[in-house]
């Protein structure tokens, strides 16, 4: 990793999305966050939040995590670690890159993304591309990261990411924690 100023994106891991094929990685996400914060470094939770009239439900017909539902809410075992951070609504949409979460950006100087959470097919992947593509650095946590639907389908992301945003920038847990352990 650089010595650049890094945040890490811990992407929507909410109740809705940690099914049981999810939920082998919480631990990994949650070990992951603490050492993190122990570090003193910056994180931020994202949450996605469908619409009524959403691409996902006109297109997709995907019609769950409407605002206001359970299945939205960040999984109690990271909720008092998202209650002291920044948690980013992404209103119907895949990737943080809000106006909300730009000027954030801007404001706290991060230029490098450590990325976690699910799904690794799509709100991480898309996630990770934007950042590359704002020429931002994204590091994505394969060990902290995961679908909520079929294994196959994280494998997919990983090998897409590695030719969308370069195969160095997957990384683990551990290397992404020492890294920055020296940055300190």
């Amino acid at each position: 990793m650089n010595s650049g100023k890094s945040v890490l994106v811990v992407v929507d891991m909410q109740n809705g999305f940690v099914s049981t094929r999810a939920r082998p990685i919480v631990p990994h996400v949650v070990d992951l966050v603490r050492r993190w914060e122990e570090l003193d470094r910056d994180v931020v939770y994202t949450r996605f939040l469908n619409q009524p009239d959403s691409q996902f439900t006109r297109l997709i017909h995907w019609e769950r995590f409407m605002p206001g539902e359970e299945e939205t809410e960040i999984i109690p075992e990271l909720a008092e670690s998202a209650a002291r951070w920044s948690v980013i609504d992404k209103p119907a949409q895949y990737s943080p890159f809000t106006p909300e979460f730009t000027r954030m950006v801007h404001r706290n100087g991060w230029n490098e993304m450590v990325i976690c959470g699910i799904a690794t097919e799509s709100c991480v992947m898309k996630t990770a591309c934007d950042a590359f593509e704002l020429g931002y650095t994204p590091w994505v946590v394969t060990d902290a990261c995961t679908s909520h639907g079929d294994p196959k389908r994280h494998d997919a992301g990983l090998l897409t990411m590695k030719y969308f945003i370069g195969r160095d920038q997957l990384v683990t847990a551990d290397h992404v924690l020492n890294n920055n352990a020296k940055a300190a």
